[in-house]
């Protein structure tokens, strides 16, 4: 669980992120899925987009990837939501709180 103020510090970094997966029409696939994960293990903080042909809002879908991967949800704004988990993964610069 991640607290407030780390939130606030999370929030400000995903200005300037550009979205690195798209979700389609088919909403959450599993290769969807997949490909969150792995932008959360290389990256730790990952900014999701919606194409208007998605039926499902940004906070369902948000709230669909938080339950099944384990991240924690930072930020959800109109048709984008950003997600966070840390990452085991060595050789890469971890956000420091």
């Amino acid at each position: 669980m991640i607290t407030t103020k780390q939130r606030s510090k999370l929030k400000s970094m995903a200005n300037t992120l550009k979205p690195s997966v798209t979700v389609g029409k088919d909403e959450l696939t599993e290769n969807v899925l997949r490909e969150i994960e792995t932008a959360l293990y290389h990256y730790e903080l990952v900014k999701v987009a919606s194409l208007q042909s998605c039926t499902l809002t940004a906070r369902d879908m948000c709230n669909e990837v938080c339950g099944k991967l384990g991240c924690e949800p930072v930020l959800v704004v109109g048709n984008r939501f950003v997600v966070y988990k840390y990452s085991d993964k060595e050789n890469i610069t971890h956000i420091e709180f």
